[in-house]
């Protein structure tokens, strides 16, 4: 059965992040919101993607999008969508549709005219009322309208000429985030703050065709540890390095307070204290994901005359640091780096290392389902964002 990904904020982010795991050949994307997968949901663990908010079972397509049709064929249908879930007791009900030009008075009325017809057949059944034209994760989650018996949210998805009905299977678990994020002893706000559903993205770019258990990730520029956490919890070893000892030693804490609480066997990260310029790993590694070098904070952005000279510094490490990876590794290897790049008035500012990758000794993977200048993640009001970049050992 084919499932269906909602996408995140980003969704070029999103979708590459899928292709990475699963391929190219065997998804499609729904413009800036979906992406039809041909693999069930159970392919990988949903709690891995960083990208996507929901995963769902794709029940049927339907060949028109007009929204009375619709309407008509849920309520006549409505006895086979309850009996796929075989639900007992008081039925939660959620409804969320992506790509519609409709109000959610309308999506509201349709819910209702739903639940009147389930009840005339004798269940019992709550509304989940919407404030816009999809549920959000949060609502999903306190609803249990996923992975529940007790309750489901029906995803009415606009593709094009037809529409796709589908029941969300699972959904990002924003407390899990939290409680990863938030709650880790060691922080510093100078270094910046790498949320965890992003180095999740980035450690699926760098491990696609690498997913065995037990595989090593190095981050050469560990900081206070979240790609090495993150690594962890998905199976692979972590091997990290770092410039300053006080950044081994926050990581060092942080994988211990991890370990305790979030993984159910030891495992005994590898940490040391070195330049990623100049530094020599003596420890083997299969695959490399970090957040480099991104500059100096910025609370505006300067002059061009000091936004010049910051761009020149990041280029500087850069190239080094690719220089004397590139002479440590052989062809094959692969790497997500999130790089720098500057949110100005006049559009994106990139590295200038980007542009001379293949003499570094590198190619820049691009995606089928992506455009690789959209990989970028930053928030409204950033002025320095992380580019994504997935590189191949020449």
């Amino acid at each position: 059965m084919k499932s269906i990904y909602i996408l995140g904020r980003q969704s070029d982010i999103a979708a590459a992040e899928i292709e990475s795991l699963i391929g190219s050949n065997d998804i499609r994307k729904i413009k800036n919101y979906a992406l039809v997968s041909n693999y069930d949901d159970n392919f990988f663990p949903f709690s891995r993607l960083g990208g996507s908010i929901k995963v769902a079972k794709v029940l049927t397509t339907l060949p028109f999008t007009d929204w009375n049709k619709i309407e008509k064929y849920i309520y006549e249908t409505s006895s086979q969508v309850i009996d796929y879930i075989a639900s007992e007791g008081k039925l939660n009900i959620g409804v969320s549709t992506y790509g519609f030009r409709i109000s959610t008075g309308k999506i509201n009325a349709a819910a209702l005219g739903l639940k009147k017809i389930l009840k005339s057949q004798g269940l019992s059944v709550r509304i989940v009322p919407n404030k816009s034209t999809e549920l959000n994760s949060a609502q999903v989650i306190h609803n249990k309208l996923a992975k529940s018996s007790n309750g489901y949210e029906l995803l009415i998805i606009n593709d094009e000429s037809q529409t796709i009905l589908a029941l969300t299977t699972d959904v990002q678990d924003i407390d899990a985030y939290a409680a990863r994020d938030q709650k880790r002893p060691m922080r510093d706000a100078r270094v910046g703050m790498l949320p965890p559903k992003l180095a999740q993205i980035i450690v699926n770019f760098a491990s696609s065709g690498n997913n065995r258990f037990g595989a090593t990730v190095l981050d050469p520029f560990c900081g206070t540890g979240v790609i090495l956490q993150e690594s962890l919890l998905m199976g692979f070893k972590a091997y990290g390095t770092d410039i300053e000892q006080r950044m081994i030693d926050y990581s060092n804490k942080n994988l211990s307070w991890f370990k305790d609480i979030f993984l159910k066997e030891d495992v005994v990260p590898l940490l040391e204290k070195g330049d990623a310029t100049i530094h020599k790993w003596l420890s083997s590694f299969d695959f490399v994901a970090g957040e480099t070098y991104l500059g100096r904070p910025l609370s505006s952005i300067p002059d061009d005359q000091t936004l010049s000279k910051i761009i020149n510094d990041c280029d500087t490490i850069h190239k080094k640091f690719l220089q004397n990876l590139a002479s440590q590794t052989t062809s094959g290897m692969r790497l997500c780096l999130a790089v720098p790049a500057w949110i100005t008035k006049r559009g994106i500012l990139h590295l200038k290392t980007l542009d001379y990758l293949q003499d570094l000794g590198y190619t820049r993977q691009s995606f089928v389902h992506a455009n690789n200048k959209q990989l970028v993640y930053y928030r409204e009001g950033q002025n320095v964002g992380r580019e994504l970049v997935v590189l191949i050992r020449k």
